[in-house]
């Protein structure tokens, strides 16, 4: 019996080192799944990052006209009425009910 024992005994243990390493290497902390995991949450990242570029180069362009140096008198104006909120005669405004999305969502 015990001769049987030390013939298995290598081969067994060697055979748990395999499990052992191979559980590892798929879902330790730096195996497969957590690699997929990282490459899908840096391709979200990514996503937000190069919204976020666009974004800056918008408000960017925007604050460029509004620099006295390069003034647009239209944005000038529309800011103007924005903030003051005047209209033009000529101009039509539509008025949005904002309280109508949060009502929907109470139904």
């Amino acid at each position: 019996m015990r001769r049987r024992f030390r013939h298995a005994a290598v081969p067994v243990l060697c055979a748990c080192g395999v499990v052992y390493f191979g559980y590892h290497a798929i879902q330790g902390d730096h195996g497969l799944v957590t690699y997929r995991r990282y490459g899908q949450y840096i391709e979200t990242l990514q996503r937000d990052y190069d919204k976020m570029v666009r974004e800056r180069k918008t408000l960017e362009h925007r604050v460029s006209l509004l620099r006295p140096q390069s003034l647009d008198p239209d944005l000038l104006e529309e800011r103007a009425r924005d903030i003051l909120g005047f209209a033009h005669p000529n101009d039509r405004i539509i008025y949005l009910d904002q309280a109508a999305p949060e009502d929907k969502k109470a139904k």
